[in-house]
């Protein structure tokens, strides 16, 4: 059994995707090629945004969110510690300083009420001016954006979106309007790693924003800092375009995600009736969609857990192990183990079983969750 099944993906998309690779090799742009416009506007369409800006991975997609919004030293970026590491990266690497905050324990994202704390925190010690919040929509669940909204504009913030495991999921509000993942904040981010709920055959990652702007800087930051053609750098930018081959396949993935998206949905709902009675299962708040990146349990055994599993040829994967906070290299911002008991809890019980969009043609996830 494989945790994310890339090959019954890639068997089932084989002929569409093996003619869109052959097609960029017999036109041979293969950077920056049709198939690189083609796919933001394809990606613009299913998001519901004015602007996609795709890049060569999530990371960067990050990196130049911060580089847009001006993100420099001296400058205080919020975001949750429990996460993957690139999330709390970025900010170093902006030379401003990440401030971390607790996790929710239902949904596993940023807890909005922490949130609050950690900027009042940061704005009476007067060391750092806050400038932004980075939300991850955790394990394909849309963080709680109606509230994270609210707190953004009341401190004057800006609000990033790191959608790299939500691609698909979305919030509906109380008046039946859907947004969907990507579309949240000031800008967006996702990554097409491919174990994302998105993913294509190596790196690749996107940015989305509403914002004529922030896309136009996009385009100039992911190619040295272009200005009217590739010879007339107009700021320090970055390399960091999205191959031509990844983008075409990247385009037949997108036209089959939403049926990928409605099994794992459907192995979602399976799991939960399964293994509810047995561990602490995730929950989607009301008016909210997951993709499912992961299918994450929590347990006070996790070892034992895990270890049955395998015996039984089911293989689970722990996302994540260490919390931000605990991270050797931010030992010098002074955070004690306790800071964030939510998180850190988390950490210890979290494991993962496996989750994509081919189990129907594979295996029946009743027999599955019987051996479980």
């Amino acid at each position: 059994m494989q945790f994310i099944d890339l090959q019954a993906q890639y068997k089932h998309l084989k002929t569409k995707i093996d003619k869109r690779i052959a097609d960029v090799l017999n036109h041979g742009k293969f950077i920056m090629g049709p198939e690189v416009l083609e796919l933001e506007q394809a990606l613009a369409n299913y998001i519901g945004v004015k602007h996609v800006v795709t890049c060569a991975n999530g990371t960067d997609a990050l990196t130049l969110s911060l580089m847009v919004l001006d993100i420099k030293e001296g400058d205080a970026v919020f975001c949750p510690t429990f996460t993957f590491f690139a999330s709390a990266e970025v900010i170093s690497f902006a030379n401003a300083t990440p401030v971390f905050v607790d996790s929710n324990e239902q949904t596993f994202n940023i807890c909005p009420i922490d949130l609050e704390k950690q900027i009042e925190k940061t704005i009476s010690e007067g060391r750092l001016t806050p400038k932004a919040i980075i939300a991850v929509d955790l394990f394909g669940l849309p963080a709680n954006y109606p509230e994270l909204e609210i707190i953004a504009k009341k401190y004057n913030l800006k609000l990033i979106e790191d959608a790299a495991q939500g691609f698909g999921g979305s919030i509906t509000n109380s008046d039946g309007v859907t947004k969907k993942a990507g579309s949240f904040g000031d800008i967006a981010t996702t990554s097409f790693f491919p174990a994302k709920p998105l993913g294509c055959y190596g790196d690749g990652g996107a940015v989305f924003t509403n914002n004529d702007d922030y896309a136009k800087l996009l385009r100039s930051y992911r190619v040295h800092g272009k200005g009217s053609d590739k010879y007339d750098n107009i700021r320090i930018g970055m390399n960091s375009r999205l191959d031509t081959i990844q983008a075409a396949i990247l385009l037949e993935k997108l036209a089959e995600f939403p049926r990928e998206l409605i099994n794992r949905n459907k192995a979602a709902v399976n799991y939960e009736a399964n293994l509810a009675n047995l561990y602490m299962t995730p929950q989607v708040p009301h008016g909210y969609e997951s993709s499912w990146a992961q299918y994450t349990l929590l347990s006070d055994n996790r070892d034992k857990v895990m270890a049955d599993f395998k015996k039984q040829g089911i293989p689970t994967v722990i996302y994540y192990g260490t919390c931000m906070h605990q991270q050797t290299v931010y030992a010098n911002l002074g955070y004690q183990d306790g800071d964030f008991p939510v998180a850190e809890k988390l950490c210890k019980q979290v494991f993962s079983l496996p989750m994509h969009g081919y189990f129907e043609s594979l295996f029946s996830t009743d027999s599955i969750s019987q051996n479980l």
